[in-house]
């Protein structure tokens, strides 16, 4: 999006505030509820959606005055980096916007309000902004920390140079901020291969098996950032590549994986550029424990975290598959865990074994 219509659509979303303010009404900013409850499953397009629920925050309301605050506060911020052709990062407009009032009350007495006490406050509102004003923080010119890196046969061009990414040895091509910008010169991979952890990600690339595979590597070093889901996304709706995830085997890698396929909760309004459907579940899983015969002096006893999370993903809609209803509940039962790193009980070699024969049996969840 041109950024001359970005700063009208944020300067409009601020105007008609300013308004009802002339006009001696309340100021009232309708805002898409990014909550569970209006998170819906579309079971046809595989992915989380935001539903219609909005919340009201109200000016006078005393319990969101200080949200409207932070919000107005935020939103003056961004506009001013659009307009001086800035591109500042969430910690930016934190420090930016972090700052003390003193007010006094009716009997004279003195009190300090600081405008946000932590950056997820900060950040918060710019997701309100976002959703409110259908402006991603991209198009804004907002950057964040991007984890997202990848090695294998693909060539692309960032700003006039072309990047070859299977040149960068174990440094490994860093994604940018905005991948959209990223133009995808070349893919000669026959898949994609995303791992969760980076140290991981670090000895499959050292031990090229990008190489034998022609496979492309990626990794965001645990929860994925928007960047590292988008290009993911890219390499699949652009190329066909097919897309598969290797995280732990346990509840909280499962959710990982469920956010490259699905979406995030906390991301709904964006799962349609970000969430992969086609994205296919290596392992690990419980079932693998026994299937792979991992040594009990691999396996990890799961605790009581574990557990609720767990029990988390069979209330998803999105974990409801009999695959996953099965896995979980064999967790459940069992509550064991297992790493990754686990799958070296049967020597540093079998990792590669592992994929290939999930890879190319088939035995992955789809």
């Amino acid at each position: 999006m041109d950024r001359r219509k970005i700063l009208s659509k944020l300067e409009n979303w601020g105007s008609n505030l300013a308004k009802a303010i002339v006009e001696k009404k309340e100021p009232v900013m309708e805002i898409p509820a990014r909550t569970l409850s209006n998170t819906l499953w579309d079971s046809k397009a595989r992915i989380l959606r935001l539903g219609d629920e909005k919340i009201y925050r109200r000016y006078l309301d005393v319990n969101e005055a200080r949200r409207f605050m932070q919000t107005v506060l935020m939103l003056r911020l961004i506009v001013e980096a659009v307009r001086e052709d800035v591109y500042p990062t969430i910690r930016d407009l934190y420090y930016n916007g972090k700052h003390t009032i003193v007010y006094k009350d009716p009997l004279g007495g003195s009190h300090r309000e600081n405008t946000w006490d932590e950056q997820s406050e900060s950040n918060t509102v710019i997701e309100d902004i976002e959703v409110a004003t259908s402006v991603l923080r991209e198009e804004m010119g907002v950057s964040a920390d991007v984890k997202g890196k990848i090695v294998g046969p693909i060539v692309v061009r960032s700003e006039g140079y072309e990047l070859d990414a299977s040149k960068f040895g174990e440094t490994a091509l860093s994604l940018p901020v905005n991948v959209d910008n990223l133009e995808i010169v070349k893919v000669e991979a026959a898949y994609v291969l995303v791992v969760e952890k980076d140290a991981i990600f670090q000895r499959l690339v050292r031990e090229k098996y990008w190489s034998q595979e022609n496979a492309i590597l990626v990794t965001a070093k645990g929860m994925p950032d928007r960047a590292t889901r988008r290009f993911v996304r890219r390499l699949n709706e652009e190329f066909n590549l097919p897309v598969y995830v290797l995280t732990d085997g346990d509840p909280y890698g499962w959710y990982i994986y469920s956010v490259y396929k699905s979406g995030s909760i906390k991301l709904s309004y964006e799962s349609e550029r970000l969430a992969t459907p086609n994205a296919k579940f290596l392992g690990l899983t419980a079932t693998d424990i026994d299937v792979y015969k991992i040594s009990d002096n691999y396996v990890i006893a799961a605790n009581e975290k574990d557990v609720k999370r767990a029990q988390e993903l069979l209330r998803y809609q999105w974990f409801q598959k009999p695959e996953w209803t099965r896995e979980v509940n064999l967790f459940l039962k069992k509550k064991k865990k297992v790493e990754i790193e686990a799958l070296s009980t049967h020597g540093l070699k079998f990792l590669h074994e592992y994929l290939r024969d999930k890879i190319r049996g088939g035995k992955f969840i789809d």
